[in-house]
Parts: structure tokens; C-alpha cells; sequence
């Protein structure tokens, strides 16, 4: 379920970043909305990504992605390659995983 949530409000992005323009007449909108609209996917994805990490219901769930999560976010603060925080968030995870 969370993959077609995924897709829908990724699909739904693009249709929106493209519905602009083409309405517009292909003039750009102000910058500070250029700003927000910029800022809506990232902001999307994170939300997504931290409720599929943290949630149980109503409660918080600590576990192995929790660590693999901030694992892979203390990489990139440190100015990792992508890559490479996504890969120690994954074997962090996995470990862990594979030690309980």
C-alpha cells in the first residue's frame, strides 16, 4: 500500500509541477513560489520515508531502519557521497537486523 502512495503522489507531483507552466503560457511563477514548489517533493519523500521508518499505528517504532536511517542522514550531514549513505544506511539495517 505504501508503494502506491509512493507512486500516486509522485505522479501526482509531476502533473502538477507541469500543469503550471503549460497554463501559464509558459511564463514562470514568482520566486518565492518557485521556492515552495521546488521544496514540495523532497518534503514529500521525507515525510513518507520517516512515517514508513517511525510508525506502528499510533505508536513510535524504534528498530533496525531507525539506526540505518540515522546512520545513513549522519553520512550526508558529513557530506558523504549518496551512494555511500545509502549503502552503510542499508548494511547498518541489515546488520542489526541480522544480529537480533
Amino acid at each position: 500500500m505504501i508503494w502506491v502512495l509512493i507512486i500516486a503522489l509522485a505522479a501526482g507531483t509531476l502533473v502538477f509541477k507541469a500543469t503550471g507552466p503549460v497554463l501559464t503560457g509558459g511564463m514562470q511563477p514568482p520566486a518565492p513560489l518557485a521556492r515552495v514548489i521546488a521544496m514540495l517533493t523532497p518534503a514529500l519523500l521525507t515525510s513518507l520515508v520517516v512515517v514508513s521508518t517511525f510508525a506502528a499505528g499510533p505508536h513510535l517504532r524504534f528498530d533496525a531502519r531507525a539506526l540505518g536511517l540515522l546512520v545513513g542522514a549522519l553520512l550526508l550531514v558529513l557530506r558523504a557521497p549518496l551512494w555511500a549513505a545509502l549503502v552503510a544506511g542499508a548494511g547498518t539495517a541489515a546488520l542489526i537486523r541480522a544480529l537480533a
